[in-house]
């Protein structure tokens, strides 16, 4: 299988755990329940974070707005940030991925309308599209101690809290990353480090199509299937009505303090690169 099209995996010098298996890491004996103090910071003051909401964007796009993002929050240039967003259909494998676990060619992925990228990100193949809500912390780990473990663990506290809005018991496993509701993942979880900044994330289904996931093996876990927020409580779920619900969430777990979004004008200040809005 090759590569497709641009699908390509952006430089910046900046030092990478590519080691680092967020979709299915072994996590031995550390485990952090849902309401765990150690998934909050030493320090109770709260960080400024910006939000940005966009819709639907191309992957591509996305995927080089966060590279120009880490690079400015590395330099100081914007403060903590998280980018919600859905994504058309697509594919990405990250660092620890199997080309086998996409069970169609490229001729096929481009028939039914998807794209398939190896990206830059911790983590096997999973898929993004329509229905979902897909979200990209790009935080500076120094304040919050320096634990990529530590920010997983973070970005499930997030989702577990999100699907108790709705009735729904989120948990993890103790084998791979990710939230479940019984024995059905709900949320994907792979990420990127550099220079302590993160880059990539979460994508939580909301009411996708479903059917995509039979092209994969999903993480490259065999033995467990994938379900969504519309399934579980049998009516549509929609990104307006789930997005405040992670912001929210998302202030409480990592600390922050997100105020309105930062305008279009504001990111492309100070993110050189940004086309979006």
């Amino acid at each position: 299988m090759t590569r497709a099209s641009g699908a390509r995996v952006p430089g910046s010098g900046a030092r990478d755990w590519p080691g680092l298996d967020a979709d299915r890491e072994k996590r031995g004996n550390a485990k952090v329940t849902a309401s765990s103090p150690s998934l909050l910071p030493s320090s109770p003051s709260l960080a400024p974070c910006w939000l940005l909401r966009l819709g639907q964007v191309d992957y591509a796009t996305v995927w080089d707005l966060q590279r120009h993002a880490v690079a400015a929050r590395i330099d100081g240039r914007i403060p903590d940030a998280l980018i919600l967003v859905e994504h058309p259909h697509v594919y990405t494998l990250g660092r620890g991925g199997h080309a086998e676990n996409v069970l169609l060619d490229e001729a096929t992925l481009a028939a039914i309308g998807a794209q398939l990228f190896w990206v830059d990100r911790g983590g096997d193949v999973t898929y993004h599209g329509p229905g979902q809500l897909v979200g990209y912390p790009i935080i500076h780990l120094e304040r919050l101690g320096k634990d990529v473990h530590a920010h997983l663990r973070r970005i499930e506290e997030v989702l577990i809290r999100v699907l108790a809005d709705f009735g729904l018991e989120g948990r993890r496993d103790p084998q791979y990353t990710g939230v479940w509701v019984g024995d059905e993942k709900i949320a994907a979880i792979g990420v990127r480090v550099s220079h302590w900044v993160t880059s990539h994330g979460f994508a939580l289904n909301l009411d996708p199509d479903l059917s995509y996931f039979a092209h994969i093996i999903p993480c490259g876990i065999r033995h467990k299937g994938v379900t969504s927020l519309a399934r579980l409580l049998g009516r549509p779920v929609s990104r307006a009505e789930v997005e405040p619900l992670v912001s929210r969430h998302f202030e409480d777990v990592f600390t922050v303090r997100i105020g309105d979004a930062a305008s279009a004008a504001q990111w492309r200040r100070s993110v050189p690169g940004f086309e979006i809005g």
